[in-house]
């Protein structure tokens, strides 16, 4: 349970990458296009009669054929718009041009033949400002030789630069050069989501339909996870506070916007659970903005840090440790000093067996863990943090670290 600036990942799942690392770049991008649909498409029209003749009225039948036809365009089921749609397709129009295609190019070689190949992998990203910079997953372009961004519109960016990558988390920063006035996505508040509140997400489906838009709900918060863009454990990573959600994402989805019908980004669309149905993860956005400010700022990646190891506190974790408290994050560690000497935390007066129940104001356990709400802050910046100690609470005031790869 021992963390640093963490909580403790659980079950394994699949990040959404659209590749197959053992497997050539032909394989990598392709659907089962060839393969017949004739059934699908019977059944679907099977079904589709058996309601339109029970559900329209206003309508002619035509003698010659016995067919039921509509009489005219007014009585278009297809015309009719429900709240819900108007919210989805409004936010679709308004942030699709915000959104694009990550392509990548690996150079790999075959182990039998030792011969050389490229593969190929494709991704989603989000434009985060005017002038070219963009947010996306790292297992997206992790190893990439060349990253190339397609816009909606079609146009197209080679060689974009791979500024650098979260040390802790799933978020790589890529910038396209020479551009200007590009549609920038508008970040929101992932600290202030619900459980059942109504999200979409946009991203390269397959890596083959681009912005692809599903719709559905926040099913979790606070989520950890193991995910991997294999099946090997070799590439896992351990992924705290997630977001769960029944919208569907599917390979190629990763580093694609999870929305409020706001049109804000809530999350960063990362990894499905590949053994079950409807479940998918993203990286609440809130835990990006300090690193990504940062990186705007100063071309640096660089993100601010506590330096604390601790565990979240569960009913399982407080009465392993006789808590008082059943949420929060509580200072400790299996070996070693839960405090890093003279770090960030440290300096401000927080101890071994602290109990972390706020930062700046917000609740750990119920909005975030420590890490994700630190992550809202550059390195620099000073921060509020609300301690317990012996039944006591305690302000602390700590000014943040910088932490790089």
């Amino acid at each position: 349970m021992e963390q640093k600036d963490s909580t403790t990942p659980n079950e394994p799942v699949k990040n959404t990458r659209n590749d197959a690392v053992s497997k050539p770049a032909a394989a990598k991008r392709s659907v089962s296009s060839k393969k017949p649909l004739l059934a699908a498409g019977i059944l679907a029209l099977a079904v589709g009669a058996g309601f339109g003749g029970a559900a329209l009225q206003d309508v002619v039948s035509d003698e010659s054929s016995q067919l039921t036809v509509l009489k005219t365009s007014k009585e278009d089921g297809n015309n009719t718009v429900t709240p819900d749609e108007e919210s989805i397709a409004a936010v679709a129009t308004a942030v699709s041009p915000s959104v694009v295609s990550v392509l990548t190019s690996t150079s790999q070689t075959s182990r039998y033949y030792n011969q050389q190949y490229q593969q190929e992998g494709a991704g989603t990203g989000m434009i985060v400002s005017s002038n070219g910079y963009i947010m996306t997953n790292k297992h997206v372009v992790d190893g990439a030789d060349t990253v190339t961004v397609v816009l909606p519109d079609g146009r197209k960016y080679e060689n974009v630069d791979v500024l650098g990558s979260d040390p802790l988390n799933d978020v790589a920063f890529l910038k396209i050069k020479n551009v200007s006035g590009l549609p920038a996505i508008t970040l929101g508040d992932s600290k202030t989501i619900r459980i059942g509140q109504s999200v979409v997400a946009i991203g390269n489906a397959l890596g083959q339909y681009q912005n692809s838009v599903t719709s559905g709900i926040v099913s979790g918060t606070g989520r950890p996870v193991v995910a991997s863009s294999s099946n090997s454990e070799a590439d896992a990573e351990s992924l705290t506070d997630l977001i769960q959600t029944d919208a569907a994402i599917n390979s190629g989805n990763s580093g694609g916007p999870l929305l409020n019908l706001k049109g804000q980004v809530i999350g960063i669309n990362t990894a499905i659970a590949e053994d079950a149905q409807s479940i998918g993860f993203a990286i609440p956005i809130s835990a990006t903005k300090g690193l990504l400010n940062h990186v705007i700022k100063t071309g640096k990646v660089e993100r601010a840090y506590l330096g604390v190891q601790y565990v979240s506190i569960t009913p399982t974790v407080k009465d392993q440790y006789d808590l008082s408290v059943g949420k929060g994050d509580y200072v400790t560690a299996d070996r070693g000093s839960s405090v890093q000497q003279n770090g960030p935390a440290d300096k401000a007066g927080v101890k071994d067996k602290d109990i972390i129940t706020a930062v700046n104001g917000f609740k750990v356990g119920e909005v975030a863990s420590v890490s994700s709400l630190i992550s809202e802050y550059e390195p620099g910046q000073k921060v509020e943090l609300t301690v317990l100690r012996g039944g006591r609470e305690i302000k602390l005031t700590a000014t943040l670290g910088t932490y790089s790869s």
